[in-house]
């Protein structure tokens, strides 16, 4: 059992932006999360980093998250700059930095449907690909849920396409935690991420945010063509995710540059 936690112990002053850190809304953002036996990320980042297993039905699982959204008002966070709209999809595991004890997620990429991928993926080695990535959704106002949410994207990396389902019934169990919000801090306030540069170096960078006002939603399908390549979260196991959670807009901070991990 995963300990408890309160989100107030976690929410921090946000640092004050310098150089060239961003500032943008996250809209239509959703955390689409799998529990799968802990083995299956063997191998797949260094040894520093160990997968925060839950433990459900007495076997130690491992989380990765399926993350859509699509960045509107992405900005500079000090100086003022043209605003950017794209499309973008991240895939995370929850991990543990071993040196510093710190829950962060380890990314596998990301794709990006703008031509300013350049930037971090060439400048930066992040590894970040290439992908049309398309939003059809319906917002309710008046309840707070969508009555529709459809994203594709269409990539040689990572094509996906999920549809997700909201209604005033929908609730989660969140398997292997004292409560739900000892869940969401693990889920949704990770600050810290790591990665595997296009050099194979480890690179890491921050990010900040307020509470995160997720509601949970349902699955209709899914197909992630990643996991399944990758042997983590199998075709048929796409239907079924541990959790749903989303929301319609929020606002992030990024500190950047990159740096490289020694």
């Amino acid at each position: 059992m995963q300990e408890a936690r309160k989100l107030e112990n976690h929410i921090t002053e946000r640092p004050k932006p310098k150089g060239i850190d961003v500032l943008c809304g996250l809209k239509h953002f959703a955390i689409i999360t799998y529990a799968v036996p802990a083995d299956r990320f063997k191998g797949i980042f260094p040894t520093r980093f160990k997968i925060d297993v839950v433990e459900i039905d007495g076997q130690e699982m491992g989380l990765i998250s399926v993350v859509p959204f699509l960045d509107v008002d992405f900005t500079s966070a000090v100086f003022p700059f043209p605003k950017f709209t794209m499309g973008q999809t991240n895939y995370r595991i929850y991990i543990i930095d071993t040196k510093t004890g710190e829950r962060c997620v380890w990314f596998l990429g990301t794709t990006l449907d703008s031509w300013t991928l350049a930037v971090p993926r060439y400048l930066w080695n992040l590894p970040w690909h290439d992908g049309e990535v398309k939003f059809d959704c319906a917002f309710n106002e008046s309840t707070g849920l969508y009555e529709k949410y459809h994203m594709e994207t269409s990539s040689s990396w990572a094509k996906a396409s999920v549809d997700i389902v909201q209604s005033e019934s929908d609730e989660i169990v969140f398997s292997g935690f004292p409560d739900a919000e000892s869940a969401l801090v693990y889920l949704t306030h990770p600050l810290a991420g790591f990665y595997y540069r296009r050099d194979n170096k480890v690179g890491t960078y921050r990010v900040w945010h307020k509470e995160l006002k997720v509601k949970p939603a349902k699955i209709k399908s899914a197909n992630f063509k990643l996991l399944s390549d990758l042997g983590i979260v199998k075709e048929a196991e796409q239907h079924t995710p541990y959790s749903v959670l989303v929301e319609p807009i929020n606002e992030f901070t990024i500190y950047l540059p990159p740096t490289i991990v020694e």
